[in-house]
């Protein structure tokens, strides 16, 4: 990462954006048996059965195979010129040129950069813009010279170089970046390069990974662990499905390869968890089917694209799961379908939920997000919806997702009937929305009831209750009263606050 950014403190940080590195003796907790108490341990020891065990011969020759194939990317970018104001007003101060090595160039650095010297009559000139290099890692996937990084380590590079093992250099040309997965392509020249391969079969959680790569421009260095855990989700991602490892990951190794011991690259090595911003062993790869896909797209056109169904969502709980009748928490259930999207076209409505695509069972909200991004736009995907206690099953035809395109329908109003002033139910005291927008008002919640450790709270709307609008405290009689008609202990309940609507499940163990 930017040298600029390496001052800021970050819980999740990519793994080019270490700042500090602190080295912590360890202690040893062996200890030394004598006499008797020797002797019983070693008999103690010697009753154990211990299976024989093949010793490890190291990775050497892995390491040697496939070395040749992973590069250091060395990136020059410019940053933007910043000024930084005094005393209010319209008054900019510009720090002055210093010469590098200078002892306070770090710190005017931190101050907006270098500046001009100070104009005529103090006005200061122009700022500077920013120079800067980056340090990154890459492997090379085909053999005319395809290399594979992380987005982040080229982004805004004005020259991307490649370095070899031996040394050599070489300028690339950046094929294609995609944001939302952190994976790039360059280009290099060549023919019969060395190049590294993906794994075919997904490796499984405790498999042998062995990191290659550029930490602190320390090129070509080897770091092993196990993968320790997959299916990640860091920082919100709706795209990524990371793998974490322990093999020690550190600045430099964003871009660099994970491989398997059979030398096929597992992942791309991308972000670290840290809480102090050094290596604790927690590190994320973004796994090899993922670059797979994205990678094929970059070369193919420079650009990815993703399919959009067209539905906002959340995961389903066990009490969503109870309220409709579902064997299991899973699926993703539909807050709302967008207004022109191909869901609601297709008719998918406001309560189903998404348990299988393409018979592909969907486990929660991410992973509708990350299969449906996965199809091309155009494709016809069969959704497998829950609905009124009964499986069934809709084609929908995905468009492009675009940045505009998630944009969900909002319910047309209704206007509210005249209807007694309250009820009290559940442990909630319920009056008409006022705002004429249909529902019904929670004006209180008991503290110990079973809505306020659900989390309602006092100012939330209840929109529908078992896929039933509700608007009149009628409706909300009946639609409580047709939940237990069905034999069903919780009641689906769909609740807006500050204008965002999802779904919870509420136990009806208070109803009279």
């Amino acid at each position: 990462m930017r040298p600029t950014l390496l001052s800021r403190t970050r819980r999740w940080l990519g793994a080019s954006a270490l700042a500090l590195l602190v080295g912590i003796g360890g202690v040893s907790t062996a200890f030394v048996l004598t006499g008797q108490a020797a002797n019983a341990q070693v008999r103690n020891v010697a009753q154990i059965a211990v299976p024989q065990v093949n010793q490890q011969q190291g990775f050497a020759d892995l390491v040697d195979a496939v070395k040749p194939a992973v590069v250091s990317i060395l990136v020059e970018a410019q940053e933007p010129a910043r000024t930084v104001q005094r005393g209010g007003g319209d008054f900019q101060f510009n720090f002055p040129d210093l010469p590098e090595g200078h002892p306070f160039r770090d710190f005017f650095d931190q101050f907006g950069g270098p500046g001009g010297p100070r104009g005529p009559g103090g006005q200061g000139s122009d700022a500077k813009p920013r120079q800067f290099m980056a340090a990154g890692s890459g492997f090379i996937i085909s053999g005319d010279g395809y290399v594979v990084t992380n987005n982040h380590v080229v982004s805004d590079a004005t020259k991307v170089t490649v370095i070899f093992e031996d040394g050599s250099e070489q300028v690339a040309k950046v094929v294609g970046t995609d944001e939302r997965t952190d994976l790039a392509v360059l280009k290099i020249e060549g023919k019969d390069l060395p190049f590294v391969t993906f794994e075919d079969t997904p490796s499984r959680v405790g498999d042998w990974v062995v990191a290659v790569g550029n930490p602190f421009g320390l090129g070509g260095t080897v770091t092993v662990g196990v993968i320790s855990g997959a299916g990640r989700n860091i920082g919100g991602s709706s795209y990524g499905d990371f793998l974490q490892i322990d093999a020690a990951v550190n600045t430099g190794n964003s871009g660099g390869p994970a491989f398997n011991t059979n030398g096929q690259v597992v992942g791309v090595n991308t972000a670290i968890y840290s809480p102090n911003g050094g290596n604790v062993g927690i590190a994320f790869a973004i796994p090899a089917h993922t670059v797979k896909q994205i990678v094929d797209q970059l070369i193919d056109t420079g650009t990815v694209t993703r399919g959009y169904l067209g539905v906002s969502i959340q995961d389903v709980t066990k009490d969503i799961a109870d309220s409709v009748g579902l064997a299991n928490a899973r699926g993703a259930i539909v807050r709302e379908p967008a207004s022109d999207g191909p869901a609601g076209t297709a008719g998918v409505k406001s309560g189903d939920i998404i348990t299988a695509v393409d018979g592909d069972q969907i486990d929660d909200a991410l992973d509708l997000s990350r299969t449906i991004a996965g199809k091309a736009p155009g494709s016809d995907v069969e959704l497998t919806i829950w609905r009124d206690g009964a499986e069934t099953k809709l084609s929908v035809k995905l468009t492009e997702l675009t940045e505009q395109a998630a944009t969900a329908n909002d319910e047309a109003p209704v206007p509210p009937a005249t209807i007694p002033e309250s009820t009290s139910s559940l442990g909630m005291t319920l009056v008409p929305n006022g705002d004429g927008s249909g529902g019904l008002l929670v004006q209180g919640v008991e503290p110990d009831s079973t809505a306020a450790q659900r989390g309602l709270a006092v100012g939330d709307v209840l929109l529908e209750i078992d896929n039933k609008p509700l608007s009149t405290i009628a409706d909300y009689d009946a639609a409580i009263s047709g939940v237990q008609s069905k034999g069903l202990a919780t009641a689906l309940v769909k609740v807006a606050r500050n204008g965002e609507a999802r779904f919870i499940g509420l136990p009806l163990g208070e109803e009279g």
